[in-house]
């Protein structure tokens, strides 16, 4: 069995690992050849350097998230495994590098990352579009998701990812706002709130947004925010569950049990919410084609 968190780890917080969150690992030569084509191009992925539990499947199926701009935060989250401290050199072959490993890889959806970059002026933002088109060039035939930080609340960087076109912006607000002091120092969650509704304005792609459970937040308080981002214009919502990844890292209040999350995505749906994806492994990239299709035709229904 494989967990983020080792047996002094649970000691810590919310106790002993639940049998609902042990992943199997897989016996699958998929895995070692996914995580070849990803070194071979000289890139990271979220997977890797985030600990997703979800690593050994999504390797194993050919697919990956990957993490552009480097592998060092300017933030540094209290959930997030990703270390923080000066970045490096924006790398200015790496879309091409990313655009080609796509096509490799045969995704027929590839979806795209970074550590949050407030040391640059437009935050990232150009290598974001550049790494769209990259993909486009080489892999036609995909639909691309990005998953951005808040730039900052900078607009016209926002507009340079939009203007890209992506099939899917997903922007996390993480966390309900009254623990966005402890758990996302730097961030705003009003701030992420207009982040999505200017992709929603602009009505070319489906935009997402997704949240943890296990924080500290209440019942009350999930509801609210799955408000807040239907009010936004979300047509998608993921929520998992939040586990530690080191010592480091925030403790965990509690595991939700399956339920829980059950009981969210129907909630959701009532606000509003085209499509939840909800369950205690879930993150905002698992299985992202399968259930952007869906909350695309949900969104955007053709005659």
């Amino acid at each position: 069995m494989f967990s983020p968190e080792d047996k002094s780890r649970n000691a810590t917080g919310a106790g002993r690992l639940p049998p609902w969150l042990r992943v199997k690992l897989p016996a699958d030569a998929g895995f070692a050849a996914t995580a070849r084509t990803v070194a071979a191009a000289g890139l990271r992925t979220v997977c890797r350097g985030a600990r997703c539990p979800n690593i050994f499947e999504c390797f194993s199926r050919g697919t990956a998230t990957f993490l552009i701009l480097g592998g060092t935060c300017t933030r540094g989250c209290a959930f997030c495994n990703i270390a923080a401290g000066t970045p490096d050199a924006v790398d200015p072959d790496e879309p091409e590098r990313l655009g080609r490993a796509v096509a490799t890889l045969g995704l027929s959806h590839a979806v795209l990352t970074s550590v949050t970059r407030d040391d640059l002026p437009d935050g990232g933002a150009g290598q974001f579009a550049a790494a769209i088109r990259a993909v486009r060039r080489h892999a036609p035939g995909a639909t691309v998701e990005v998953l951005t930080p808040d730039f900052a609340g900078d607009a016209a960087a926002l507009d340079v990812v939009l203007g890209a076109c992506p099939d899917v912006f997903n922007h996390n607000v993480e966390t309900v706002p009254r623990l966005y002091p402890a758990v996302r120092a730097g961030a705003d969650y009003a701030r992420s709130l207009a982040v999505l509704a200017r992709a929603a304005r602009r009505g070319r792609a489906v935009v997402k947004s997704g949240f943890m459970l296990g924080l500290g937040e209440t019942a009350q308080e999930c509801d609210a925010t799955l408000r807040d981002l239907a009010t936004a214009g979300c047509g998608m919502v993921t929520v998992g569950q939040y586990l530690r990844p080191s010592r480091r890292n925030l403790p965990v209040t509690r595991y939700a049990p399956p339920g829980e999350f059950e009981a969210l995505a129907a909630l959701g749906r009532r606000r509003g919410i085209a499509e939840m994806v909800c369950a205690p492994l879930a993150r905002s990239s698992y299985k992202a084609g399968q259930a952007a299709s869906l909350a695309a035709a949900r969104c955007c229904p053709r005659s």
